[in-house]
């Protein structure tokens, strides 16, 4: 998602900071508040584990322990599955109206807490607080949910004559299982729960081991105003995320994640045979037409590789420039890499953060050393950050680099961008178009009408004219070839969580 989402999704008084022009953040260098801090440590004993049970988690920045997030067995998935089952006909029973009116009641909470969620947030996962960041993500939550909780979705009529009438109706499902990634763990978590709770699913929600406290205190405010075991989180291992996925009680799985795991996801749905949304990898491509203002695309393009230090599905995270512009263009994102702030995402001035994890950061570093080691220039960046903490890695912008260099068919998934030369627009596409993925892309142009004019070239769920990653709420979103499947956002991501049911019938009266 890119930092143009932020004006798209959340209304003017709760969208979050976003960077500004020059990547700098909005706010001076400060310590977050201390209230914040203290709002963040309120959430957590309400969630996190008791003393000496649970499993620690550290703060990405600092690799302190955090918290401890419960641990939950197969046993404990079976029971809070098994609630939301015996709750949902009376979620459904509800109604439209009502349920909308809780999913409301329920983004004022989120509203309420969104500091000390944003706070712990940040801690966890390793965005900073400011530019599209923690607190650009819970205004995020906040606006989806609204959107959610008012699309209206009417049934569709398909015949109404002096014979028949026929509709097509959407009911509920079930009860969804919630399978959420570490990189925006509360605001995929709503895009999953928030359209299945509006059309009368019971939801059983599992975050990512590497980012469970923050999504289960989301979890935890929204239940203050939902009823018992409409929502219900569940931390555990991959056994319990391979569980969720098989069980024979559910009915829909939304899934957010890498192409290797959804096809897991895939095999063990067979028994059950539920219906599935998965969002899966990215490694997306971005291309610069010929005689592009690389000054004028320069902080967009960046933004679109590099929001949330890379760690983002629909990320650019290949770059595809022509001739006559390609100097520039690498000259320019390298000026906006070296000035950018990065570090702790507690100081307000920071707008990049350290990569989420270990295994990550090896990929990052993997991926960059190769293509150096195969003539590539590393124009600037291409080495890790070691003073400002473990898991920090330099704005990298990778030059001169070959199409078949690992940095460029594999996913890095962090704040490295390889940039390959073109001299034939047709080369372009087929290079981009080449690799078994495809859910985002973009091309860019001093004229937006050429870019246009191409875009349906890209093999790819979305095609962005001038940007890239900016979502919309309302605007369906989902991904073809090895990308997964099934739509989010909008009308088409409220039926994507419903089963469709036709009532048909004598037509009107002559």
């Amino acid at each position: 998602m890119s930092e143009s989402a932020a004006s798209a999704a959340a209304p003017a008084d709760a969208a979050p900071a976003t960077a500004e022009a020059s990547g700098t953040a909005a706010a001076a260098s400060a310590p977050a508040p201390n209230s914040a801090a203290a709002a963040a440590a309120a959430l957590l004993d309400r969630i996190q584990a008791p003393e000496g049970a649970g499993r620690e988690i550290p703060d990405a920045a600092t690799r302190e322990v955090i918290g401890r997030a419960p641990v939950a067995s197969v046993a404990d998935l079976d029971d809070a599955i098994a609630r939301a089952k015996a709750a949902q006909p009376a979620w459904e029973a509800l109604g439209h109206e009502k349920r909308s009116e809780l999913l409301l009641a329920a983004a004022d909470a989120i509203d309420a807490n969104a500091e000390g969620l944003a706070y712990l947030l940040s801690r966890e996962q390793g965005k900073p607080l400011n530019g599209p960041n923690a607190r650009f993500e819970l205004g995020a939550c906040s606006a989806w949910l609204r959107t959610n909780a008012t699309t209206v979705l009417e049934p569709q009529v398909l015949v109404d004559d002096e014979t028949l009438h026929a509709e097509l109706v959407y009911k509920a499902a079930g009860v969804v299982g919630a399978i959420g990634p570490w990189n925006w763990p509360l605001m995929i978590t709503i895009w999953q729960i928030g359209p299945s709770l509006r059309m009368g699913n019971t939801v059983v929600a599992k975050p990512s081991e590497y980012t469970p406290l923050s999504v289960l205190a989301m979890l935890a405010v929204m239940n203050e105003v939902l009823p018992p075991d409409v929502l219900i989180g569940v931390s555990g291992d991959r056994e319990v995320g391979a569980r969720l996925a098989s069980h024979p009680d559910i009915a829909k799985i939304m899934f957010t994640g890498s192409t290797a795991t959804g096809r897991r996801i895939i095999e063990s749905s067979a028994g059950n045979l539920a219906r599935l949304t998965l969002e899966l990898g990215g490694n997306d491509a971005g291309i610069v037409l010929p005689g592009t203002d690389a000054a004028a695309i320069a902080e967009d393009l960046f933004w679109g590789a590099f929001i949330n230090t890379g760690q983002t599905c629909a990320a650019m995270k290949r770059l595809y420039v022509h001739d006559s512009v390609y100097d520039d263009v690498v000259d320019a994102l390298a000026a906006i890499a070296e000035q950018v702030p990065m570090g702790n995402g507690l100081d307000e001035g920071n707008v990049l953060g350290p990569l989420q994890n270990r295994p990550q950061f090896d990929i990052v570093s993997r991926l960059v050393d190769d293509a150096r080691s195969r003539g590539a220039r590393v124009v600037t960046g291409g080495e890790p950050a070691s003073d400002l903490g473990e898991l920090f890695y330099r704005p990298t912008i990778v030059a001169d680099i070959d199409n078949d260099a690992a940095l460029v068919q594999e996913e890095q998934f962090g704040p490295a961008l390889p940039v390959i030369r073109y001299s034939d627009v047709d080369e372009a596409f087929e290079l981009a178009n080449a690799l078994d993925v495809g859910l985002g892309a973009s091309v860019w142009s001093s004229d937006p009408d050429a870019a246009r004019e191409v875009a349906s070239r890209m093999q790819s769920g979305t095609v962005w004219i001038n940007s890239h990653g900016g979502l919309h709420p309302m605007v369906p979103f989902g991904g073809v070839k090895s990308s997964g499947y099934g739509l989010e956002f909008g009308v088409e991501g409220l039926k994507s969580v419903a089963v469709t049911q036709v009532v048909s019938g004598p037509g009107r009266k002559a």
